[in-house]
Formats: C-alpha cells, structure tokens, sequence
C-alpha cells in the first residue's frame, strides 16, 4: 500500500466554542488514539478527504507529523463525521498502530471482466458486498481486492473464498458469504391490447356509494316534497 503524509495541528481547548473556532479557521477537531492518553488535534478537513478519494471503502496507511517536526506516527482512519445537512467533515478519529502488529481493516472489492450471463445472456451484475474484513500488518493492507467475475453465468455468484488475497493478508468475512452475482434478466411485461390502463395513485371509484353533492341534492329534493 502507498504510505501517505497528514499534517496535523496541536489544539486548545474542547467543546462546542473551540470546535467552532477551528472549523472557522479551515480546520475540523480530531483525536489520534494511540497506547496512553488520546491526543487532541485538529486536521485539514480539505486534506484528509483529499486523501480518501478513489480510495472509499479501504483504510489507508497514514503518516501523521505535527508542522516542523522530525517526529511522525503511523496511523489509521477510524472514523469520520459528517454534518447531516451540509455533508462537511466535521470530526475525524485517527488510530496510531505499530508496524509490527497485525490490524484489523477494511478493503474495498472491485469487480474486474464481464460476465458470461451478462454479455450473452443480458443478466445483470449485482454488487452483493463492496468490501470485507482483513487482517494484516499495517505495511500490508491492500488499495483493493479484485473480484473475476468473467466465469459467471446466470444464477451464479462468486463468495469470499473466491477471492484472492496477497500474502500476509487474512480475509475475516464469512467465506461463503457472497460477493456479487448475475441475476436473470428483468422480464418485461407484455402489455394487453384494449386492456385500460390505470391511473399511478388512483382510488378507484365506488359506484355503490352516494357522493356527498348528490346525497345533498337528494335530501333537499325530498325536503321539498315535504313542505
């Protein structure tokens, strides 16, 4: 995997008032979990999604340094917060981890080929799972797993055991979970000569019930007849 470099940014204070302040200055509060104390920092939301793009799906191996320092830490993205409205990264976790010591991420799976059923039979792919479970030391996580769908032909899918992992690399998943597949193609139906067609959304009409004007209408007919 290729290693990247993160800046990050010492940061005072907590709360809703210091996150503000930093977000305002182009910056999003963050945490680097490590051994000891987790460590309050602040980091470029522009960088790290910079960073994690084309690349959804994987962890990516980052190094992590504070500005001017010859000192950096190996990590990890754990998590990340976005605004339910405005879809701004509003908080990032980072995880440092040793280079010595498996970890447990996540990879994305890429489809490679066309399917038989597809090209001659007009099936139709289905991504069942985007990406699985590996366990690996930090030097080893892969960009991405490939999964050969060539082979395929309708009804048939290819699992987790399919799949190929580089050396080091364990995939955690269920192995007979499955990947993705090719479906029957969607049958089309015919539609009925003179048959009507219905309306989207339309109630169809009672003819048993009296519609409120023509109840009216009675009534007053027979309020009439009385007087």
């Amino acid at each position: 995997m290729e290693m990247v470099e993160l800046t990050i940014q010492k940061r005072e204070g907590t709360g809703k008032g210091s996150a503000g302040r930093l977000r305002r200055a182009g910056h999003v509060p963050a945490v680097l979990y490590g051994v000891g104390t987790p460590e309050t920092i602040a980091v470029s939301p522009r960088d790290v999604l910079r960073l994690i793009h084309g690349h959804e799906g994987s962890t990516r191996l980052l190094k992590v340094a504070f500005p001017g320092s010859s000192e950096s830490k190996m990590a990890i993205i754990r998590d990340m917060q976005f605004d339910p409205v405005s879809e701004n990264l509003i908080h990032v976790d980072l995880q440092e981890v040793a280079m010595d010591r498996p970890i447990q991420v996540s990879v994305a799976v890429h489809h490679v080929g066309e399917p038989v059923g597809v090209r001659e039979n007009q099936g139709i792919l289905e991504m069942i799972l985007r990406e699985v479970q590996v366990s690996c030391l930090p030097a080893n996580i892969p960009d991405v797993l490939e999964a050969d769908v060539s082979g395929l032909h309708i009804n048939e899918a290819l699992t987790v055991k399919d799949l190929v992992a580089p050396e080091g690399v364990r995939i955690l998943n269920d192995p007979n979970q499955a990947v993705v597949m090719v479906a029957p193609p969607i049958a089309e139906e015919a539609a009925v000569p003179g048959a009507p067609t219905a309306v989207a959304g339309a109630e169809p009409e009672v003819l048993t019930e009296r519609k409120p004007r023509e109840a009216a209408a009675e009534g007053e007919k027979a309020g009439d007849k009385k007087k």
